[in-house]
């Protein structure tokens, strides 16, 4: 099995992370998704079990699982959030990585809850995409059509990218346009290359 060099790209909803993925796909690097790979980890039988064994009744009738009842369950019961982080992390985590060392070479992994979860360690480099509030509540109340209030509530439960100190990752300030982004993450994935 191939060994690969693991980047973890992050940020606040809304930041641009997955413009930022785009982009790296586009100069051709392996690009892997946690959200991508929990979606996958939930249409497995034995995974939903250890789901349904912890959260009670969370499956539709045709056995997959009603993420909206689960989301209900955990959303505002921190000991409940916890517990489906403790099982679906180290899940998440163990398949992306089986894949990455697969694909080998620089792989660049999307991780929304890095810092959350305390993974920050387990990459080898980290990305963060940086963008200021109100750009970032204007792109996801357009795209999740959700009220801005709604937004601002999740940004503020989310992790305080603001004022944490990211002297020692690369960061991404996603304030311009297309091109500037674009620019901004060439000239990463070049320091990458010459560590």
């Amino acid at each position: 099995m191939k060994q690969s060099k693991k980047i973890a790209v992050t940020g606040g909803i809304g930041s641009g992370k997955s413009t930022v993925m785009k982009i790296i796909a586009g100069k051709g690097y392996p690009i892997f998704s946690c959200d991508e790979i929990y979606s996958q980890l939930t249409s497995d039988s034995d995974f939903l079990n250890i789901l349904r064994h912890s959260f009670g009744d969370i499956l539709n009738s045709d056995g997959t699982l009603d993420r909206k009842k689960l989301s209900e369950i955990v959303f505002n019961n921190p000991a409940k959030l916890a517990e489906l982080d403790k099982i679906t992390h180290p899940s998440i985590y163990k398949e992306m990585f089986r894949m990455a060392d697969e694909a080998g070479g620089i792989c660049f992994c999307e991780v929304p809850l890095l810092f959350e979860s305390g993974a920050e360690s387990l990459f080898d480099g980290v990305i963060i995409v940086m963008r200021n509030e109100e750009q970032r509540i204007k792109s996801v109340t357009a795209r999740d059509k959700l009220p801005e209030q709604d937004v601002k509530k999740r940004i503020s439960n989310q992790f305080d990218y603001n004022s944490a100190d990211f002297a020692m990752y690369y960061v991404i300030h996603n304030n311009g346009d297309l091109s500037e982004l674009e620019w901004q993450t060439e000239e990463i994935i070049k320091k990458i290359n010459e560590k």
